[in-house]
């Protein structure tokens, strides 16, 4: 059984005591493929060291993170372009709005997700979206740029089954983490009347550890916790779930 984690902070610093046991732990569970997504230009060097020391297993995307779309954005964004330009990524992510914590940067975070998309066209990658009380923002810019050349993963989805559908209808998979198995998370009431073909499995690790451990350090080994609430709703095997989910990252990162 091998499973895939599409979306892991693999080289944050909440991992600098023990991140080689970290992933060991994660690759004795069955978890062999991790998908990094980018923050911005201050982790760059991090991703790389992540790669040089397990290269089997660490795929890399390049991106400018929401959160971090400040008065130097422009800067990063150049960054992303001149990452892009002279390495492999596989994907541009993660991008998108968040207005949970600032929304005083819309307009800003607004134009990075068009540049960022359109670099992604430029490139043939899928992008990996962030949405925190943006689904309104995300879906007018995904609408604009919609067509066979946008596709990815609606990472740590959380919205509504209609906004689930609407997310699909824009190529994306909806990546399902730790919040699936919170009492109040409300996406395990409706999950199983989306087909498996469009989910992916992700930690978002240091961040969202799934029940038992929530409000605790996330790892990429606790994949297997989010896999076995995904049986239950689907009631199908986890080497059957593990084996879909794999495939469709498959089919986004194209390895």
């Amino acid at each position: 059984m091998i499973l895939t984690d599409t979306h892991t902070h693999l080289y944050s610093e909440a991992f600098d005591e023990d991140r080689e046991q970290v992933v060991q732990n994660a690759i004795d569970k069955g978890v062999e493929r991790f998908f990094i997504p980018a923050i911005d230009s201050t982790y760059t060097q991090a991703m790389f060291d992540l790669k040089d020391a397990f290269p089997e297993h660490m795929f890399l995307m390049m991106g400018l993170h929401p959160t971090h779309v400040k008065e130097n954005y422009l800067d990063e964004l150049k960054h992303v372009e001149e990452m892009l330009a002279a390495n492999r990524f596989y994907a541009v992510g993660e991008i998108g709005i968040d207005l949970y914590w600032d929304k005083s940067f819309l307009k800003q975070q607004q134009e990075a997700f068009r540049f960022q998309i359109r670099l992604a066209k430029q490139y043939k990658l899928p992008i990996v979206i962030h949405c925190r009380e943006a689904f309104d923002e995300i879906f007018e810019i995904l609408e604009e740029e919609k067509g066979d050349d946008l596709f990815g993963i609606f990472h740590c989805f959380t919205g509504t089954l209609e906004q689930a559908h609407q997310a699909i209808s824009y190529n994306m998979k909806l990546g399902i983490g730790g919040v699936v198995t919170f009492k109040n998370g409300k996406i395990d009431t409706f999950l199983n009347q989306i087909d498996l073909k469009y989910i992916v499995l992700e930690t978002d690790s240091p961040y969202l550890a799934p029940v038992p451990f929530r409000g605790k350090r996330n790892e990429s080994s606790y994949l297997i916790n989010i896999l076995e609430k995904l049986q239950i709703i689907y009631g199908k095997s986890g080497a059957e779930i593990a084996a879909i989910t794999t495939a469709n990252s498959k089919t986004v990162f194209g390895i």
